[in-house]
């Protein structure tokens, strides 16, 4: 076990400490150490995102949309989506604090012919006063 993770993450208490204490664990010990992991905070975290943003197991396919006006609505972003095929949900992320729009959301849709098309028309179309930005969503969690 490395010692200098552990040390590092206690002093810090906080994430952004954890990752300047695997950065330092990483040059120190060139791997050679047996904490292949992160810490206990960040996998936490990891491992509560994979909850409430589960990877389409079903062959639907997410897609973020990013540059959202602040008056943008769920519904909203599903009648946007459903022109140009089934969607199976539409969330807007929202502040845990103050329940205010984020700016980006995601939109999953069962079929990749429509996905795409969807993508290809709303990508830079202008909704509600904003360009919005849509792709296709890639969870890097590993």
């Amino acid at each position: 076990m490395c010692w200098t993770v552990t040390a590092g993450a206690a002093a810090a208490g906080f994430v952004a400490g954890t990752v300047v204490a695997s950065i330092v664990c990483k040059l120190r010990c060139k791997g050679a150490c047996s904490r292949e992991s992160k810490p206990k905070s960040v996998r936490k975290s990891e491992q509560m995102f994979q909850k409430t943003h589960p990877a389409p197991a079903d062959g639907s396919i997410e897609i973020y949309v990013g540059n959202l006006s602040y008056d943008m609505t769920d519904e909203l972003l599903n009648k946007e989506f459903s022109a140009y095929g089934k969607v199976n949900s539409a969330r807007i992320i929202t502040n845990r604090y103050n329940g205010k729009s984020k700016g980006f959301g995601f939109v999953h849709m069962p079929n990749q012919a429509e996905a795409d098309a969807a993508v290809k028309a709303l990508n830079d179309k202008e909704v509600l006063g904003r360009r919005i930005k849509c792709n296709e969503a890639k969870n890097v969690i590993k």
